[in-house]
């Protein structure tokens, strides 16, 4: 075991930016494994079918109305009960995945919403079948509204990430609280720790407020 004293500024940056690594690498897997769960969730949400909304509707429920450490924990220890014997970083994917797809489906439901409903109506005159007219119809045009909000939401999976740590998970706040406690120094650890979310953040964010402002100026001048 490392010693205390053997701790270096650069020792603590580098062991941080391997716990950054994976907090990035989840980020992106849920990012878009959510995104495909998501357009499923909203392909349900919007179907004709009122049996398959309500399935869309409580999925959506469940996972926006209960706290994502609770799922967490009925994920990670819940599936152990069970006899099923899941790893930190599966449950951690899992658990963040259906999280940011019921969310993804709300967002993009909203964005297909927003499309004048003379376009479904207009793409049923060409004969087009449902999901025809929501492919080539109406999700062109959503697609371009919900660009700014999706990746507005990617820097709130971002942060989500920072949960998975109580799982045992070793992603950025994980590796912080380690080193935390193995130097005593957890102002300096932290900071460091806030740094690297904000380096991964800020520039979602700024992303996000261009995308915002560009797409609605364009559309204000169409």
């Amino acid at each position: 075991m490392m010693m205390m004293q053997e701790f270096t500024l650069w020792n603590i940056i580098q062991n941080l930016l391997n716990g950054l690594g994976w907090s990035l690498l989840l980020s992106l897997m849920v990012f878009v494994l959510g995104g495909l769960c998501g357009l499923l969730v909203l392909m349900l949400r919007i179907n004709p079918d009122p049996i398959l909304q309500k399935v869309a509707v409580v999925y959506i429920e469940f996972f926006q109305g209960t706290p994502l450490l609770i799922q967490l924990f009925m994920t990670f220890f819940g599936l152990s009960l069970l006899g099923i014997d899941i790893s930190p970083w599966a449950a951690a994917a899992f658990s963040l995945t259906a999280y940011a797809a019921a969310y993804f489906a709300e967002i993009w439901r909203g964005c297909v919403q927003a499309i004048p409903s003379g376009q479904w109506e207009a793409a049923a005159s060409l004969a087009m079948t449902r999901l025809q007219q929501f492919r080539y119809v109406i999700l062109p045009q959503a697609t371009r509204i919900a660009i700014a909000p999706t990746v507005g939401f990617s820097v709130q999976i971002v942060k989500a990430t920072a949960v998975t740590s109580i799982i045992g998970f070793t992603e950025l706040t994980k590796t912080g609280s380690v080193l935390a406690n193995a130097t005593f120094e957890p102002f300096l650890v932290f900071g460091l720790v806030a740094i690297g979310y904000f380096i991964l953040c800020y520039p979602l964010s700024a992303l996000a407020a261009y995308l915002e402002k560009k797409l609605h100026g364009s559309a204000s001048h169409s």
